[in-house]
């Protein structure tokens, strides 16, 4: 397995995770374009917060990073192996059709995501109200090491988390259909 990740402190932890997986610290999105080729499976998420429904809220007005979309694009027209592009639900309509969607996040690839069921469900206003430790026991992780460069509160980190179910199960997806 492979992870790319442009903060050095968060390819450590994650390295320090997943001692067997090659963890490269840099531009996600340039090292996509550099190598998509060379995969058996592309996972991408890319960053989330201009696209989040939260990002209206105290936020200074900016522009929404395209760079979601230029990844889907790019992997529909140059993607040679299964492949998701996953990001949290938008405060807006998506502009292009996503293959699924479930809880919090939208998937775009060109696997048939349709079928794809809830994680375990959480009570009312879980995610909203739940502490770190309280998101890290449903995730089934351990929550050391989650930062997020003092750019917001870390209990973000793994709010945006795709539940672990639901991500083993797109990859059990991808490696039945090489």
């Amino acid at each position: 397995m492979w992870a790319v990740e442009y903060d050095k402190k968060i390819a450590t932890e994650y390295a320090r995770r997943y001692p067997a997986d090659k963890v490269v610290v840099g531009d996600a999105h340039a090292y996509l374009q550099d190598n998509y080729d060379k995969f058996d499976f592309i996972w991408s998420s890319p960053p989330c917060p201009t696209h989040s429904r939260m990002w209206g809220q105290n936020r200074t007005p900016r522009y929404p990073d395209m760079k979601l979309y230029e990844e889907v694009l790019f992997l529909n027209r140059w993607g040679t192996c299964p492949w998701v592009v996953e990001n949290v639900k938008p405060w807006y309509a998506p502009l292009m059709e996503p293959s699924g969607v479930v809880g919090r996040h939208v998937f775009w690839s060109n696997l048939e995501l349709t079928w794809l069921q809830e994680p375990p469900p959480t009570p009312k206003g879980f995610i909203k109200d739940a502490t770190i430790e309280d998101i890290a026991g449903y995730l089934g992780v351990e929550p050391v090491g989650i930062c997020c460069n003092g750019n917001h509160d870390p209990k973000q980190a793994l709010r945006n988390c795709v539940h672990p179910e639901l991500g083993l199960a797109i990859l059990n997806l991808a490696r039945a259909n090489p």
